[in-house]
This record gives structure tokens, C-alpha cells and sequence, in this order.
């Protein structure tokens, strides 16, 4: 239980109990509030006991993310009672449908660029995080991940989102964008929390740069081979002073680049063996000649002749971006 019982978890509460004291004070007493309090002060009594985050009915571990969303939380998943589990469903397909008006357009095109992505959430809402925009003649493209899983992940993948397209907007550099990214991220996510993010701008002159927060190494097909960029920084949350740099190169037409999660390289076999950077690398090659569209749908399908009869169990993303 000690992963549960830290003190930003009593911290927390301790802070809502004074808030609601404090409205009771300025506003009056009222049961909805009153029940508040005792919620609280009942979760606080659990901490003492070392029996908080336990359901209360089978005195199993709640799930983390529920108690990181919801400190109050007293019953697993398996136990709600059944208003609670529609309301959660209804929330659920809310998410969902909100996260889903967040994503680009699956293909687009930019004078001297094409661009693609495939998106797959493992469950209903995703941790991934992926976007394209355009900005003063310039292509910005990012893809990320945020640690963890659901509803939480979620949330603050749509809080990157603002974020990177707030920063962008104001005419920052890749350097400043990804310094002020970490910052927020970190300030508004709890420290369990932190993502992996690659952020980029093209040019219509070919040229790309590229800023990598202990994103999964890019895959980039120069003329006759595939080489491999590695992260330029820490993920985005690690620290709140983060710094980051940047590299630079030029594509030439028929180059693409070739971004991913996680849930590509780390799935797995029936053997419980990983899909891996060299299958990744060898599919990318012999197929990287392909429209963007085209080099995803290879890779998906190598993908999964790979781990068929397998459950997938993480999150999914696919960026190929391709110099017309």
C-alpha cells in the first residue's frame, strides 16, 4: 500500500478540507458541503489506519489512476454500484469523443511535404498525444506519450495539446517551446506523472528541426539507409528547470521521417517477446520509399502477423512524415 499512502495524496485533501471550510464560512453551512468534509475527514482517517486506497468491499487495491483522479474514491472498478459504473461509461465515451476532435486531419499536405499518422488507444481514451499544425509558413508536428494509462493520461494529453499549440502560436523557438511545455506539464501533473514528447517544424526548403524529450528514437531514411536520432533532452515533467537543444538536417525528395510510441517497439508476441527496434528498423527500410499512408499500413501489418494472438495492452501511434 505505500505507493498509495504519499504525502501529496494527505497533502491534497488536507487542502480541500480548508477550501471547504472556507466556503461553509463565506457561504453557510449546506449538506452537500458537510458531506464533503466527511468524506475527507474519512479518508484521512484511512490513511492513519494504512487501509486507504483498499476497497471496502473486497479490501483489494483500488486502481491508481482512479485515486490520483479521485482521492475520495472507496471502491474498486468490480464494486461500483451500477449508477456509478453508467456514469463512469457515460464519462468514458465523453473522453473519448473529446479526444477524438483533438487529432489532425489523418493526412495532410504542406507545400514540399506530405504527412500521415495512425492513432489506436488501447482502451476507450489514450495517453498518446499527436499533432500537426501550420504557423507562419511553417509545418509543426509533434508526437508523444504521457506515463501511465486512462482517464488521467488522457486528461493531461489534452492539456499538452493546448499547450503546444498556446506556445506555438506566441512565435516561440523549439528550445523555448519544450522548456515552458515541461514546466507546465510539471506544474499542473502530479510527480508520478511525466511524457515523452518529439516536437519538430519543416520548412518548405526541406529542412527539419528537431527536439526529442526522452522520446523513442526517431527512424530517418537518408537516400540508401535508415538512421536512428536518439532524444535530445528528459521527458517533459521530469524537472521543472528543464533545458532541451535541438539537430537540424535537411530531406531530400523521397526522405521521410518516421515517429512512434511505444506501444510499436514494446509490443508483444504470444512468447512475450518484444517487436523491438531491429524489426521496427527493417520494416521502415524496405519500405521507405512508400507514401506515408502506405509506410503505416506496412508497419501495421507486420505489426500484427507479429503479435497475433496476442492482447494488446498499450497505446498506439505512428507519424511518417515524407519530403515531396
Amino acid at each position: 500500500m505505500d505507493k498509495y499512502v504519499n504525502p501529496s495524496i494527505r497533502e491534497d485533501l488536507v487542502i480541500r478540507r480548508s477550501k471547504l471550510e472556507r466556503t461553509i464560512q463565506t457561504s453557510g453551512d449546506d449538506k452537500q458541503l458537510r458531506r464533503l468534509i466527511n468524506e475527507v475527514d474519512a479518508a484521512l482517517h484511512r490513511l492513519d489506519e494504512g487501509t486507504y486506497g483498499l476497497c471496502e468491499i473486497c479490501h483489494e487495491p483500488i486502481e491508481n489512476e482512479r485515486i490520483i483522479n479521485d482521492p475520495l474514491v472507496r471502491f474498486c472498478l468490480d464494486h461500483l454500484q451500477p449508477e456509478e459504473q453508467r456514469a463512469l461509461e457515460e464519462d468514458l465515451l465523453i473522453a473519448s469523443q473529446i479526444q477524438s476532435g483533438l487529432l489532425p486531419p489523418k493526412t495532410s499536405h504542406f507545400p514540399g511535404w506530405e504527412f500521415a499518422y495512425h492513432y489506436e488507444a488501447a482502451g476507450v481514451v489514450s495517453g498518446d498525444y499527436c499533432d500537426i499544425l501550420i504557423h507562419q509558413n511553417t509545418m509543426y508536428f509533434s508526437i508523444g506519450d504521457v506515463s501511465g494509462k486512462g482517464v488521467s493520461s488522457a486528461l493531461l494529453m489534452a492539456h499538452l495539446h493546448a499547450t503546444f499549440r498556446a506556445l506555438v502560436a506566441q512565435g516561440m523557438n523549439l528550445e523555448q517551446i519544450m522548456e515552458r511545455a515541461s514546466r507546465i506539464f510539471c506544474e499542473v501533473s502530479l510527480p508520478t506523472y511525466f511524457a515523452t514528447l518529439v516536437c519538430g517544424k519543416a520548412t518548405q526548403t526541406g529542412e527539419i528541426e528537431l527536439c526529442s524529450a526522452g522520446h523513442n528514437p526517431a527512424l530517418i531514411s537518408l537516400a540508401d539507409k535508415v538512421d536512428r536520432l536518439d532524444a535530445t533532452g528528459l521527458p517533459l515533467g521530469m524537472f521543472c528547470d528543464e533545458e532541451f537543444s535541438t539537430i537540424t538536417f535537411n530531406l531530400n525528395p523521397g526522405d521521410s521521417l518516421f515517429l512512434y510510441t511505444d506501444g510499436l517497439t514494446e509490443a508483444m508476441d504470444t512468447n512475450e517477446t518484444e517487436y523491438g527496434m531491429d524489426r521496427l528498423s527493417d520494416t521502415f527500410t524496405a519500405n521507405r520509399n512508400l507514401k506515408p499512408a502506405e509506410i503505416i499500413d506496412s508497419s501495421l501489418k507486420n505489426l500484427n502477423a507479429f503479435r497475433i494472438g496476442s492482447k494488446k495492452s498499450d497505446d498506439l501511434t505512428i507519424m511518417v512524415i515524407r519530403r515531396l
